[in-house]
């Protein structure tokens, strides 16, 4: 099916229907008519046949000619290919971890991710923020690896989230669709690389991959709650405070293990307006300098807050990108993503008669034993 672009005229599309057989055969016919030219002047040339010096030099000058043509020919095709390639593959890549909207119910959106693989734009890191009708649901999570490699599981975790993020009413549902969708994965590509078990292999690499997520939903009222499986907890950003948004121990990351039976939903308190979270993987901590340090994340970021108040989050995540990648002398180690959620929401009237608003004072039970930082 050949599609036609409105206001192009009809007779500009004979061109475009011919101008790519026409570079295909210049391409092919460039090397052959310049291997022509030295085959012809070698056999019919009268000069070529002597063996004097002078025609010894214009002998080696009219092939030096020739071959820097082929040479010069050669390499074009080759660019010209590498960029198809590096198009097709781009836009692969941005399907698979697409471009996030600035703005979402209310809410404000930063995110950036840099693959640890040169030329690849999506590595093991994996990232997504939905509205849907039980709140804005959020996801970040961290493939064992990274790179290309890792590219194949990014695809399944994010996939499952995008349907149950919209079907799955409580957000424990929706981590045990993750799970699922992590296990078929596997063992699908178990399958695939040892055809001749059937199973999954438990020496082989598949059986030892597994993925951080950290899933959060964040109501209308801004009540945060989260589920967090082997992945890094947030900072709050309020004001020019940045705290870890919550302290409970998380669960084991997807993969060796499965899901126990309760789910521990952590209640993280309200993200106000003005207020922002942080999300990261864990390549942004353990991006190293020249001497072996890791890079002071947090010191990073507070640094970034009092320069760039919230809730326009971008000049922020420009800030602590911009440090991370002075830190680690360039493209760190691992996988970096980063993602910042800024509540833009205009804060609700209170009540005729209330004195005023206080952040209720919420905790999960089984994080009793962590003290509650202010402004959760």
């Amino acid at each position: 099916m050949i599609r036609i672009k409105a206001g192009v005229p009809r007779r500009a599309r004979p061109r475009r229907r011919f101008r790519r057989p026409l570079r295909r055969a210049l391409a092919l016919g460039l090397p052959t008519v310049w291997g022509a030219i030295a085959i012809t002047y070698k056999l019919t040339c009268p000069l070529a046949q002597q063996n004097g010096l002078g025609a010894r030099i214009v002998t080696s000058a009219v092939f030096f000619a020739v071959g820097t043509g082929l040479v010069v020919q050669v390499r074009r095709s080759l660019l010209r290919e590498l960029r198809q390639i590096r198009q097709i593959a781009g836009a692969a890549q941005n399907a698979l971890l697409r471009p996030l909207p600035p703005r979402l119910d209310g809410l404000n959106i930063a995110a950036a991710q840099l693959s640890a693989e040169r030329g690849a734009v999506v590595g093991g890191d994996l990232y997504e923020v939905i509205a849907t009708e039980h709140g804005v649901r959020v996801v970040m999570g961290d493939v064992r690896g990274h790179g290309i490699a890792a590219i194949g599981t990014v695809s399944a975790v994010l996939g499952s989230f995008r349907e149950a993020a919209h079907d799955e009413p409580e957000l424990p549902g929706v981590l045990r669709r993750l799970d699922r969708a992590l296990a078929r994965h596997l063992r699908e590509r178990a399958r695939a690389e040892h055809p001749a078990s059937g199973a999954l292999d438990p020496e082989s690499p598949v059986a030892e991959e597994f993925v951080t997520v950290l899933l959060l939903e964040i109501g209308r009222d801004g009540e945060v709650r989260g589920l967090n499986c082997g992945h890094p907890w947030p900072y709050l950003l309020s004001g020019e405070m940045v705290e870890p948004l919550a302290r409970a121990e998380p669960l084991p990351p997807l993969g060796p293990f499965p899901l126990p039976t309760e789910l521990p939903l952590v209640r993280c308190g309200r993200l106000r307006p003005g207020e922002a979270l942080f999300l990261y993987t864990d390549g942004a901590e353990d991006a190293r300098d020249a001497r072996g340090r890791f890079f002071p994340l947090r010191d990073a970021l507070t640094a970034a807050v009092a320069q760039h108040p919230l809730p326009v989050p971008q000049s922020v995540l420009g800030s602590v990108f911009t440090a991370l990648l002075r830190h680690a002398g360039g493209t760190p180690t691992d996988d970096v993503a980063i993602l910042i959620l800024s509540n833009d929401r205009k804060p609700a009237l209170p009540h005729p008669g209330a004195r005023g608003t206080a952040r209720p004072a919420t905790t999960h039970p089984h994080s009793t034993s962590y003290p509650q930082h202010n402004g959760v």
